[in-house]
């Protein structure tokens, strides 16, 4: 029942009750990526994705940017898509976790640039 109420009002959990009905009706799936999003297309064009777990933009991997943006390249053409070495796994937007890039985080460098009144 509360999986029910957080499709109809929270749309960051996952996929609404519209976007499920929009999916069920129209949507012809696609594909999967390696984080478990779910890619969509409707005979119109429109293109969507089901995220596994919340809502993020940034989980888009860079294999299906280029689909969901509508940019042609090698990329969305090769379905046997093969990673350098060199290159890193993709990783959602990690602003605000403790995973986020600070200058100077490990030699403990972080100072105010400002002396505050009340100490």
């Amino acid at each position: 029942m509360l999986t029910f109420f957080k499709q109809v009002f929270v749309w960051w959990n996952q996929q609404t009750l519209g976007t499920r009905i929009q999916t069920i009706f129209s949507g012809k799936f696609v594909g999967k990526d390696s984080s478990g999003n779910k890619y969509y297309e409707n005979k119109s064009g429109k293109r969507w994705v089901v995220y596994n777990g919340e809502v993020d933009a940034s989980k888009i991997s860079d294999e299906w940017y280029s689909w969901m943006h509508f940019i042609k390249n090698r990329i969305e053409k090769s379905k046997d898509f093969k990673k350098y070495k060199w290159q890193k796994t993709h990783l959602p937007n990690q602003t605000g976790t403790n995973k986020s890039y600070h200058p100077n985080k490990r030699n403990n460098e972080i100072k105010k640039k400002y002396k505050s009144w009340k100490n």
